[in-house]
């Protein structure tokens, strides 16, 4: 087969996984059902795309709103309508082309009073069978579903046109929480949610995955992500882990795979996060990759990234579905972005990896109580995206005198009483926004952080319930305020699946009072995802200098840059109306303590529309 002919027959192929809308609009929280993050669109271009200005800014906070926090949903765009999740946790459809408002929805359960909503919300889940049209929205404790035309409550729903994700969890929920935060799966008539459990050392609830009838709200199935006795993965657990075990949760989202009726899963660590004596063993099916029946909740296969996680390596966000060419040969892939800062490639169909992945000897921890796994499962290839380990020598002079008392270690070193030096850090690696793929060429593009992070355990008090806690989440800068940790901290890298390897990597972000220094642009942390477009540019915000960012996807240069005032700490999505393509991205607070972003144009809450010129 010549490379045109092949290009052709790959494209056709994944056409299907695609899920481009007839009105080419970003349908579903990854851009389609299998997370790719990717648009056919090309009307904007990298000859093109330095032209980009404001098309329209929509104001999602009201007049009196005093929330302050981080904007993170990804607009969902079917139709020429928009669908968000705004401040305060409201939720509106839009005009696409203009951004004018059609309806607001403030959900029942949202709480008010304070200067913070209670948490943030990535964006609802979009359904419709040719007749009805709805919008599921994950707002705290509950998933609202509305009516896609109005934004009323669709009353036959659930309870009150809700559904309670702290209820049908098996499990006695007694002083117990759950919430949702990121979009669901809908495949067929079911509703597969994501829930987002307490972290520890107190107990914390289990992240069991549910499906529902989308028209009903009625609970149809549940996978036990902690297995109840007699279930698969029991025995990776100590014998009562079913009844105190939380978490093992799927906070970073879903895709679907309709044709074969299969929803791919992505679970967070069990708790405590940071301490697992009563939890001995691998402890599945935390930190794993899920291939379930979509309309029976049955496993298919399973794959673990981390054994008896200890270091938060939550698997943080959506399994992308994409074809690469392997051997010789086309194949259905899952590529895996992780935190660990590996892609796990994963045959679609049976869960085997593409590439060795090669169980090797970790370090073990000293706390007293605690049985570290011994083993960690290591990828080969591709090669890792970001710093593994860390040592003295990674750091800078400033910074080695800011952790000078800390310990160090390879990566999968264990936390212990020592405030230890975590690389890849809590954040990651990779993050919530994950990748995109772009089909034509078969490169994946990875935002992710390359900053350590670092924690130490302490005895709890005696009557506590539970043996330790830990002093925080620390991430570690010197005196300036700047990661301790030569630069950069952080980029885009963009991988060959076909190949298994790095193309480029550019540093995403800037500290401008380094860069007036002479200093080169180091990037920053990352908050959000990128988009990829069939027009060849990259869309980037996330980075502490309230930048959001085109690239050049097939080199990684800068293109056109905005700045907006405040983090764009969400993945964008771009999609047509009115024969303009649309990139839009909300604006969250500034969170950069080492350089205040200046008095910008748009405000926390405002979702911000670009367009080339008319």
């Amino acid at each position: 087969m010549d490379r045109r002919r092949f290009m052709r027959v790959l494209a056709a192929g994944a056409a299907p996984a695609m899920g481009a809308a007839p009105e080419a609009g970003w349908r579903y929280y990854g851009g389609d059902q299998g997370a790719t993050h990717y648009s056919p669109l090309s009307q904007i271009t990298a000859a093109n795309a330095g032209k980009l200005e404001v098309a329209w800014v929509h104001h999602s906070a009201a007049p009196n709103s005093r929330y302050r926090g981080s904007v993170e949903c990804t607009p969902v765009v079917v139709d020429g309508v928009m669908y968000i999740i705004g401040s305060d946790l409201v939720v509106q459809a839009l005009d696409a082309a203009t951004g004018k408002l059609l309806w607001t929805h403030t959900p029942a359960n949202v709480a008010g009073g304070g200067r913070r909503a209670a948490g943030a919300s990535r964006g609802v889940t979009y359904w419709t069978d040719g007749k009805a049209r709805r919008v599921f929205a994950p707002i705290q404790s509950r998933i609202w579903c509305l009516d896609a035309a109005t934004g009323k409550v669709v009353e036959g729903f659930g309870e009150g046109g809700a559904l309670d994700v702290e209820k049908d969890v098996d499990r006695d929920m007694t002083g117990l929480s759950l919430g949702s935060t990121t979009p669901g799966a809908i495949c067929g008539d079911v509703l597969v949610i994501t829930t987002r459990t307490e972290e520890g050392p107190r107990p914390a609830a289990p992240g069991h995955i549910r499906g529902y009838d989308v028209r009903t709200g009625k609970r149809r199935w549940i996978f036990h992500t902690i297995p109840h006795p007699g279930e698969f993965g029991y025995e990776t657990w100590s014998k009562d882990s079913w009844k105190t075990a939380g978490g093992a949760n799927c906070w970073g989202g879903m895709s679907v795979d309709e044709k074969r009726g299969m929803v791919f899963v992505a679970t967070g660590s069990p708790t405590f996060d940071f301490y697992g004596g009563d939890r001995v063993g691998a402890n599945l099916f935390g930190n794993c990759v899920l291939a379930l029946n979509a309309n029976t909740g049955k496993r298919i296969w399973h794959f673990q990234t981390v054994h008896h996680d200890v270091w938060d390596y939550d698997i943080p966000c959506q399994p992308a579905l994409v074809t690469i060419r392997h051997k010789g040969r086309l194949v259905d892939v899952v590529a895996q972005v992780s935190k660990t800062g590996w892609v796990y490639l994963l045959d679609r169909v049976t869960g085997k990896p593409l590439y060795p992945i090669e169980e090797r000897t970790v370090p073990q921890s000293t706390v007293p109580g605690e049985k570290t796994y011994p083993t960690q499962p290591f990828v080969t290839a591709p090669p890792a995206f970001s710093r593994q380990g860390i040592s003295a020598d990674d750091l800078t002079p400033a910074g080695r005198e800011a952790v000078k008392d800390f310990a160090f270690g390879p990566m999968f070193t264990p936390p212990g009483f020592q405030e230890l030096v975590v690389m890849p850090g809590f954040h990651g690696g990779g993050l919530w926004g994950g990748g995109s793929y772009d089909p034509a060429t078969g490169m994946l593009y990875v935002s992710h952080n390359e900053i350590p992070w670092s924690t130490a355990l302490f005895a709890a008090k005696k009557d506590a319930g539970y043996p330790y806690e830990m002093n925080g989440y620390h991430r570690n800068v010197d005196a300036e305020g700047y990661p301790v940790i030569r630069p950069p901290w952080g980029q885009i890298s963009a991988i060959d699946l076909h190949a298994a390897k790095i193309v480029w990597q550019t540093a995403h972000g800037e500290f401008k009072k380094l860069t007036a220094r002479g200093v080169p642009r180091t990037g920053t942390y990352i908050r959000g995802g990128n988009i990829a477009t069939k027009g060849g540019v990259l869309f980037a915000g996330g980075t502490l200098d309230s930048v959001f960012r085109a690239y050049d996807s097939r080199t990684g240069k800068v293109l056109w840059e905005k700045y907006l005032g405040g983090g764009a700490f969400a993945t964008p999505s771009t999609y047509m109306a009115g024969g303009r393509q649309f990139v839009v991205v909300p604006v969250s607070d500034d969170l950069n303590p080492e350089e205040p972003s200046e008095a910008g144009p748009y405000k926390t809450g405002d979702f911000v529309a670009f367009a080339l010129p008319r």
